[in-house]
C-alpha cells in the first residue's frame, strides 16, 4: 500500500484532528486491520468450491488505468473484492452513481469507509460486506474488478448470465482470458483491459454455434 495511504496515518490523522465522528471505532480497530490484511489471503466460496483471493492494493496508476477505460461513461458502478475501497471511491469522484463495492473481509470494509470519511464521501458510497458471487448485477452497467487469476473462469460464467448488454467490464492486471478486449491500456503490472458485454457474449454465442455445426 502507499506510504500515505497506511492505516497508521490515517488512524493517526482521525485522532489528530480531534473529531468526534461516528465510526471512531474503525480507527479504534486499524491495528487488527492492519494484522488481517497482512495476515493471509480471503476465502470466498461459490457453491462447494473455494477460492483464495489474496489482497493486493491497487496502485494509483493501477486505478487511473480503470478509470481512463470507463471514460465517457456513466451509471452505476460496481466493484467486485473492493479491497480497500480506493477504486469505488475513485468511480465516485468521477460521477458514477451509484458506486458500490462488495468486500468480504470485515477489516477491509472498515478500512474503505475511513477511507471515504477522509474524503469527505462518508455514506455515499456503498462497500458492502457481502460475498462478491451472490452480488445481483443484472442492473451493473460498469464493473471492475482486480481478482487472482484462479477466479477469472468462474467470474467469466457469472458476468455473462447476469451483466447486461450495455455493461462494460474492466480488469487490472489480470485478463478475462477466453475474452477479447475492446481496450487495453497501460504495460506490465499497470495493465488493464475493458470488455464490451455484448460483444463478448455475440463472440461465445458464435463459438456456440461452430461447436454445434
Amino acid at each position: 500500500m502507499d506510504s500515505h495511504d497506511s492505516l497508521e496515518e490515517l488512524a493517526t490523522e482521525l485522532f489528530g484532528k480531534g473529531k468526534r465522528w461516528g465510526l471512531l471505532h474503525l480507527a479504534a480497530g486499524s491495528v487488527l486491520v492492519g494484522y488481517f490484511v497482512r495476515a493471509g489471503a480471503l476465502v470466498l466460496g461459490l457453491c462447494k468450491v473455494s477460492v483464495q483471493v489474496p489482497y493486493v492494493p491497487s496502485s494509483a496508476k493501477q486505478v487511473e488505468n480503470m478509470m481512463s477505460l470507463l471514460k465517457g461513461r456513466s451509471g452505476k458502478l460496481v466493484d467486485l473484492g473492493s479491497g480497500d475501497g480506493r477504486i469505488v471511491l475513485e468511480a465516485y469522484k468521477r460521477g458514477f452513481r451509484p458506486a458500490v463495492g462488495y468486500e468480504l473481509n470485515p477489516w477491509l470494509v472498515q478500512l474503505s469507509n475511513l477511507r471515504a470519511w477522509r474524503a469527505g464521501c462518508y455514506g455515499k458510497i456503498a462497500y458492502l460486506q457481502e460475498d462478491l458471487w451472490k452480488a445481483n448485477l443484472s442492473d451493473c452497467v460498469n464493473l471492475t474488478v482486480f481478482l487472482a487469476p484462479s477466479v477469472v473462469p468462474l467470474l467469466e460464467r457469472k458476468l455473462l448470465a447476469e451483466l447486461p448488454d450495455e455493461a462494460c467490464v474492466v480488469s487490472a492486471r489480470f485478463p478475462f482470458f477466453k475474452w477479447a478486449p475492446s481496450s487495453v491500456v497501460g504495460d506490465g503490472l499497470e495493465r488493464a483491459w475493458a470488455y464490451d458485454i455484448k460483444a463478448v457474449r455475440q463472440a461465445e454465442q458464435e463459438k456456440s454455434r461452430r461447436c454445434c455445426v
